[in-house]
C-alpha cells in the first residue's frame, strides 16, 4: 500500500508535528518555509520547489508519487542537501531506531561503508549485499578526550586543570566545572 492510501489500520497518512514541539522549533530556528505543508496545495511539489532560507521539513514517512515515479526519504534528503549547499538552513525530522540516536548522543563518529558484500560463515563466499548502505559507529574515548581538552582550552582552562582531568574527562568536567551538556558546553 502506498503513502497515498494511508495506513492500513486507520487510513491516516498525514501526521503533523505536535504544536508544542513546532512552537519550540519555530522559536529556535525562525522557519520561513515548509516544503511539506498541510494542507498541500494541489499543484505544489516540495521536491521541485525552491526552498526558503530557513526550512522545516517533516517529509512523508512513506513513498510518494512525483511525475509518475515513486520517491521516498532519499529524495527528500538529496533535496535537503541541495538546499543546504545553497546556504539555506534545513531542519529535517524523521523517525530512527532509538539505538542509532543513542550512538549519536554518545558521540559516535559515523562512517558510510556503502553496500558491503558480506562473506558467508560457511565457505567465505561473497554475498550479494543488502542493497542498503552500512553505517559504522565508532566510540573512541581518545578522540573524545582530545575534543574535550580542545573545548576546555578554548575557554581558557590551564594545563593544571587539564592534567587534573586525566582519563575520565567527562566525570572530571562534572566535578571541576559544574554542570555540562553533551559536547562539553557549560550550561
Amino acid at each position: 500500500m502506498g503513502f497515498e492510501q494511508g495506513n492500513s489500520k486507520d487510513g491516516k497518512h498525514y501526521w503533523l508535528t505536535p504544536p508544542e514541539l513546532m512552537k519550540d522549533l519555530q522559536l529556535e530556528f525562525d522557519f520561513d518555509f515548509d516544503p511539506c505543508p498541510f494542507p498541500k496545495p494541489d499543484d505544489f511539489d516540495g521536491l521541485s520547489a525552491e526552498w526558503g532560507k530557513r526550512n522545516y521539513v517533516n517529509p512523508p514517512f512513506g513513498a510518494i508519487m512525483q511525475n509518475g515515479k515513486k520517491k521516498g526519504q532519499t529524495a527528500w534528503v538529496r533535496k535537503a542537501i541541495e538546499e543546504y549547499k545553497k546556504g539555506k538552513k534545513v531542519v529535517m525530522v524523521y523517525p530512527l531506531d532509538k539505538w542509532v540516536l543513542m550512538m549519536v548522543e554518545a558521540g559516535a563518529e559515523i562512517r558510510n561503508l556503502k553496500d558491503i558484500k558480506w562473506h558467508a560463515t560457511e565457505d567465505g563466499s561473497k554475498g550479494k549485499g543488502t542493497g542498503r548502505h552500512i553505517a559504522c559507529f565508532i566510540l573512541d574515548p581518545d578522540k573524545n578526550k582530545k575534543t574535550a581538552k580542545e573545548i576546555l582550552k578554548k575557554y581558557n582552562y590551564g594545563e593544571s586543570e587539564l592534567e587534573f582531568m586525566g582519563t575520565d574527562i567527562l566525570k572530571a568536567m562534572e566535578e571541576y566545572a559544574g554542570r555540562w551538556q553533551v559536547g562539553g558546553c557549560k550550561k
